[in-house]
């Protein structure tokens, strides 16, 4: 039994196909917005690729870029076929392309399935993928005369500043690397040298933090050293003190930004994702009108639509035996090949 059958004299054939090519058109928009939803998204990653240890999380980017050009030609194909689907004699020439068709709607609606399931579980890997490559910028950002990482230091300040963060986790991490660089020290002052033989490694290590850690909302001047040091500031007390420093982490400032901006994409796509399952449902029923008035040689009678021939399950079952013989069509099966080699040494001369 066919599923979700309809009756659909001309008139109401006429109108699914203008409304189906309105909807195809509307669907190519969309398909144009998820394009640019994902170079959006491929940017602001980017932007921030000299604070990230891999690039796993490009993979959301990548599949709404591909969706979406792909969106574009597939809903283009709809309304081409809208406008061939009332003419007898234009409409038979694209039955051969609409199988195809259907089979690429429906896997550009799994991948932006995918797409917005994958943003959520990489989110661990953009975590960890952060927390390698925040440290990894604050270890190298002194390093402003060494080739490839001459613009660390700008990088990180930028960071700090635009998203009001400081660290990688927090202020503290400044504390165990030295982020200023050997050329700006006098190592002819006794408070360095003291500073550099007190550490094993032989690092200039201070309580300290760069500018761009500082915040411009708080009352009091910034204070960026002896920040542990409670008779270096008056009236200061570093336990119960705000420091003047930005408190949030910037590992924990970019997963917000990036799972937010995730989280307003998540609805579009999903908007899209049902836009392209309703051209792929008022595709069928057009089809399967078209064509049933074709068989009745009566293309101004009334047919039959429908979204399957069969049941759901019996429809499965015939999919899965299609599949089934495709597979032992591109393969030999050993007993074939003994079967051969059993002729072959048959078939000798007689004596």
């Amino acid at each position: 039994m066919a599923l979700l059958k309809m009756k659909f004299p001309l008139q109401r054939r006429v109108r699914l196909a203008q409304g189906l090519w309105l909807l195809s058109w509307f669907a190519v928009l969309s398909g144009a917005f998820t394009f640019c939803l994902g170079v959006y998204l491929k940017t602001e990653l980017l932007r921030r690729a000299e604070v990230m240890d891999n690039s796993e999380i490009h993979i959301v980017p990548n599949i709404l870029m591909l969706v979406g050009l792909a969106a574009i030609g597939t809903n283009w194909f709809a309304g081409r076929v809208c406008q061939d689907s009332l003419d007898p004699a234009r409409f038979p020439r694209w039955k051969n392309f609409l199988l195809g068709w259907f089979a690429v709607v429906a896997l550009l609606c799994a991948l932006l399935i995918s797409s917005v399931a994958l943003s959520y579980a990489l989110q661990g890997h953009l975590e960890e993928s952060l927390k390698v490559g925040l440290r990894n910028g604050i270890r190298f950002y002194r390093d402003t005369d060494v080739p490839g990482r001459c613009f660390q230091k700008e990088t990180i300040d930028r960071l700090q500043i635009e998203l009001r963060c400081c660290g990688n986790s927090n202020f503290r991490d400044w504390f165990e690397v030295q982020w200023i660089s050997n050329r700006y020290l006098d190592f002819t002052s006794k408070e360095v040298k003291d500073r550099i033989r007190s550490n094993v490694d032989g690092r200039y290590l201070v309580d300290g933090v760069p500018f761009s850690c500082c915040n411009p909302a708080s009352p009091r001047p910034c204070l960026q050293y002896h920040l542990l040091d409670n008779n270096a500031h008056y009236n200061y007390e570093h336990q119960s003190e705000e420091l003047n420093l930005y408190s949030r982490g910037c590992r924990e400032a970019l997963v917000t930004y990036y799972m937010g901006m995730m989280n307003n994409i998540g609805p579009g796509v999903l908007s899209i994702i049902f836009i392209q399952m309703s051209v792929m449902a008022s595709m069928r029923y057009l089809q399967t009108a078209v064509e049933g008035a074709l068989a009745l040689e009566d293309p101004e009678g009334e047919s039959e639509g429908y979204l399957l021939e069969k049941s759901v399950k019996d429809s499965l079952l015939d999919l899965q035996l299609v599949v089934l013989g495709l597979l032992k069509m591109g393969q030999v099966g050993p007993s074939a090949e003994g079967a051969a080699a059993d002729e072959e040494g048959g078939e000798k001369p007689a004596n």
